[in-house]
């Protein structure tokens, strides 16, 4: 998700915003769910993408970036 919008953002141990992940997946320095692999981000994009009504191809775009984040990026 992009985080233009810093009430996106998730935050630091310190309570400082994230600069690379979003609320809903990093609070206090820690990943919300850290055992959530790739393929399971995948189909919860899915879902919700599926819920919202969103183009197919606003969902493949979507879930075609996510192997290149930070989080599932081991070259990053």
């Amino acid at each position: 998700m992009p985080i233009d919008n810093p009430a996106l953002a998730g935050t630091e141990k310190d309570g400082s915003p994230s600069q690379d992940y979003c609320k809903f997946c990093y609070q206090n320095g820690e990943f919300t769910n850290p055992g959530l692999t790739l393929d399971e981000m995948k189909k919860r994009m899915d879902n919700i993408m599926d819920k919202e009504k969103l183009p197919a191809d606003k969902l493949e775009a979507a879930v075609n970036r996510l192997p290149n984040l930070k989080r599932w990026n081991k070259n990053v």
